[in-house]
């Protein structure tokens, strides 16, 4: 068997062999401290790099890395340096290694350990790498658990009764490191036990005098306590005791972390990440909502640990007695928050996991602060929905699994109570549905796969929504919660009354919500801080966890209301960006609008119920992100059951829902059809100076659905009316429109100079009003007319057209354009290109068939059939018609 020797320079010895194995010059041994140091964890290859080359890397570092590793195994037969994801690691028990062996001589901490503890230690740890952060961490700490190692040697050696042996080792080491006051202490101990009261005394005097002078402090009260005691001849100090505790180590084994039996499966990105977070900073905080697993990835990453559960400890005064009793302290102790430190000092090297903390943070804070600042080579993992606040803290956010681990633990668990079960095809769609309804969180996944066994899989798909549904935790889980219930009730009680109100409202939001929506931000502020709202603080979005959600629901006292409150929200946001669709703001609009649609279709369909005049003004205001947005199904859909359900609703509001609803039919459906309901939305107007916007939308929707080749005469008279009216009431938007319909009905009667010179007005005039789309639509037309007549190069205008579609998030009008190229292009490899982005997009969008003003162009066969498999992107799409 190897064995690896770090305390020191670095050495490998193999059982038999007396002389350590050739390792090669320093660079190798940089490489092989690193891997030891890390203690079977990978290292990313960057910090192998820096570590291993500390005057600079050479030109190419991963692959001088991999030949470094190659000379390694060669060198070491019989060493596991493998490659994962994460970087290169060394297979190494921790009994493999001089460090492990240490360690667990000294947390043993009998004399003989002690001293054969001691006897490892060669030189300074690691030496054979400066400058890594982890590396000086894992330094410091072996120096204090040596430094507490000579301590409770000497302490051991005056419990044996060498008094005058124990002076001389205490003399030493006072001298070696006088702030060490538990020295001090021992060595006065040891004074009195050998008759020399005076002399313990006056130890006591020096040290105070040291601390006084040098650091303005009192001793601490493990001296004050010894000085007592020595002046009162207390007949205690006689006994194996020093300062009330004992010289070895705690006789109460402290809390060990409990052993699981289920397999751990994914989260593979978080244990590295800990790993490096743990390797360079005292104190790191798991972060997420109820059932994330934040317990169990600490578990994991910390293997063996000092671990203790807060979560029974009610409040901040049962902070310290709990600690202390997992820890072995006795609760006679006069300064608990010392002796819980001192029995720490006995686990350096092993990392203290505070389990459950967010009900007693702000004591819990203090209480960690200063543990930190007496241990100083403490680690310790704290698992909190919340952090804890203290200066340094790292936090490691813990959100969902990701979708394949997701469904990997759900079909693990389910195996666990059927042996015997295989997912058939189906079952693996229902895997999928109920892991991501689950939100991918662990505890939620664990308690479906219990109920599965009871009610089947298909039957769980079915209920998401119940979570009285799900199953309880088994014995032996890591949960201090025996329900998914449990768990969110328990972080609800820690909420005040304003967060756990605001948290209620929120259910109705699908896809998340904005600051805006949330109102009270101190109260949202506060919720994302104790995980139960998450933030993406990249989009500035938030969203409450689906479990969370269902929770939310089932608890809110009238959900009839937060159902308007959030309708209300939405149909407000809804008049705004529509209402700057027509504008130069058209493009962050139809971003707010896509963003938004999950709440968007949850509004309208509970307006359709419950207000459906306010249905029909929302979803007809949306008609230009319907065709923009590709969604020219949804919206004539959305459109027919407002006017259905809405027929009272006011003269203005039916006509425009009409003519929306007109301008989605005839793109996808029966032109004829619009045609014949927009005449009857024009009969309906009264001709009053009041509806003259109103009359001029409608006429401009009849001019545009005339074309390609409708009633010219008809979309004549419409587009005249259209820009009349457009240009004496001075509606922005529709003056470009209305020229742009114009010049399109010219072309159709047959005027194609006419038609193009307006065309090319309403491209000047469109971005002078902020309507770039009117003009990218007019240069679309215009190119339609040179590919008609076969005259000039259509090519350029298109590329300006795509542009302008792509900047206002236009994507029917871009495919539109894409299509025109392929047209142009025909019989050119670009063409092929452009038709597979296209035929992808109409099949995904149910876009059909691609919008053309002047000419029937859709060859046969250009996109019937399945769409290619791999498409060319929308990149690729542009730098086919020669866009740069």
């Amino acid at each position: 068997m190897l064995r690896f020797a770090v305390l020191g320079a670095a050495e490998v010895h193999d059982t038999g062999h007396p002389a350590p194995l050739e390792i090669g010059g320093p660079v190798p041994r940089r490489l092989l401290t690193m891997l030891v140091a890390a203690d079977g964890r990978p290292i990313p290859d960057d910090r192998l790099a820096a570590a291993m080359w500390t005057g600079g890397a050479p030109s190419d570092p991963a692959g001088a890395l991999q030949v470094y590793v190659s000379r390694l195994r060669r060198a070491l037969p019989g060493a596991e340096i493998a490659r994962t994801a994460h970087g290169y690691r060394l297979a190494v028990a921790p009994e493999q290694t001089d460090v492990g062996v240490f360690t667990a001589r000294v947390t043993a901490g009998t004399r003989t350990d002690l001293r054969e503890a001691l006897g490892l230690w060669r030189g300074e740890p690691f030496a054979d790498v400066t400058g890594d952060d982890g590396i000086e961490a894992a330094r410091a700490g072996l120096h204090e658990l040596r430094e507490t190692a000579l301590e409770e040697s000497a302490a051991g050696l005056l419990a044996d009764g060498g008094h005058a042996a124990a002076v001389a080792e205490l003399e030493e080491l006072v001298r070696a490191a006088p702030y060490r006051e538990r020295r001090w202490a021992l060595l006065a101990l040891a004074l009195y036990r050998g008759g020399r009261q005076a002399d313990a005394l006056g130890a006591i005097r020096r040290v105070r005098a040291l601390l006084t002078g040098e650091l303005g402090v009192e001793p601490g009260p493990e001296l004050r306590e010894v000085e007592r005691r020595i002046l009162a001849h207390d007949p205690v100090l006689l006994e194996p005791v020093a300062a009330g505790r004992a010289t070895g180590p705690p006789t109460t084994t402290a809390g060990a972390v409990p052993r699981t039996l289920s397999a751990f499966i994914g989260r593979e990105d978080e244990l590295a990440l800990l790993d490096r977070l743990t390797t360079s900073y005292p104190l790191v905080t798991v972060v997420g909502a109820a059932g994330a697993g934040k317990t169990r990835l600490a578990m994991q990453h910390a293997g063996t640990a000092v671990f203790i559960r807060l979560a029974d400890a009610a409040d901040p005064s049962a902070l310290l007695p709990t600690i202390a009793a997992a820890l072995g302290v006795p609760d006679t102790a006069d300064d608990p928050g010392e002796a819980i430190a001192a029995a720490l000092r006995f686990h350096t090297g092993t990392p203290l996991v505070l389990d459950n903390c967010e009900h007693l943070t702000d004591g819990l804070a203090a209480l960690v602060w200063t543990l930190l600042e007496r241990v100083p080579a403490l680690r310790i993992i704290a698992t909190s929905r919340t952090p804890l606040g203290v200066d340094g803290e790292r936090i490691l956010p813990l959100g969902p699994m990701p979708a394949p681990d997701a469904v990997a633990l759900l079909a693990d668990r389910i195996r666990a109570a059927r042996p015997d079960w295989t997912p058939a095809a189906a079952d693996h769609e229902d895997l999928s549905r109920l892991a991501g309804a689950l939100d991918g969180l662990p505890l939620a996944l664990e308690l479906a796969a219990a109920r599965a066994r009871t009610i089947g899989l298909r039957e769980l798909t079915a209920r998401l929504g119940d979570l009285t549904l799900l199953g309880r935790v088994p014995h032996g889980a890591v949960t201090p919660h025996r329900t998914l219930q449990e768990a969110i009730a328990w972080s609800f009680g820690l909420l005040s009354p304003a967060e756990r109100d605001l948290v209620v409202r929120l259910w109705p939001y699908e896809g998340g919500f904005d600051a805006d929506a949330a109102g009270d931000l101190d109260a949202l502020a506060a919720l994302v801080d104790q995980s139960v709202v998450t933030a993406d603080a990249d989009t500035g979005r938030f969203r409450l966890l689906e479990t969370i959600r269902a929770y939310c629901r089932s608890v809110d006292p009238d959900p009839a209301d937060s159902r308007e409150t959030h309708a209300a929200w939405v149909r407000a946001m809804v008049a705004s960006k529509s209402a700057d669709l027509v504008g130069d703001r058209g493009p962050a609009a139809m971003r707010v609008l896509r963003r938004e649609l999950p709440n968007i279709r949850a509004a309208l369909a509970h307006d359709l119920t419950h207000a459906p005049e306010q249905a029909l003004r929302a979803a007809a205001g949306l008609m230009w992100f319907w065709i923009r947005a590709g969604l020219l199904t949804e919206g004539r859909r959305v459109l027919g059951d407002a006017l259905a359900a809405a027929p009272g609703a006011p003269v203005a509001d039916r006509i425009r829902a009409r003519a929306a609803y007109t301008g989605l039919e005839g793109i996808i459906g029966d032109r004829a059809l619009a045609l014949e309901m927009l005449a009857d939305a024009a009969r309906e107007l009264d001709g009053s100076a009041e509806q003259d916007a109103l009359r001029g939308e409608v006429r401009y929707y009849q001019a545009l659905l005339q074309l390609p080749d409708g009633d010219a005469h008809l979309a004549l008279a419409a587009a005249t009316e259209a820009l009349e009216i457009a240009q004496t009431t001075r509606i922005p938007w529709l003056i470009p429109s209305a020229e742009m319909a114009l010049g399109g009905a010219l072309v159709l009667a047959g005027d194609l100079r006419g038609g193009r010179e307006r065309l090319r007005a309403a491209i000047a005039h469109g971005p002078t009003v902020g309507q770039t789309w009117a003009a990218g639509l007019s240069e679309l037309m215009l190119a339609q007319t040179m590919i008609t007549e076969r005259d000039g190069d259509p090519l350029p205008l298109l590329r300006s057209s795509a542009r302008r579609f792509r900047d206002e998030d236009d994507l029917s009008d871009l495919l539109a354009v894409l299509h025109q190229g392929a047209v142009a292009l025909d019989g050119d490899p670009r063409s092929a290109t452009l038709r597979a982005v296209v035929h992808h997009h109409l099949a995904r969008h149910a876009i059909s068939p691609v919008r053309s003003y002047f000419t029937t162009v859709v060859p046969d066969g250009w996109y019937t059939g399945d769409p290619p498999p791999d498409p060319p992107s929308l990149d690729d799409a542009f730098a086919a018609l020669g866009d740069d």
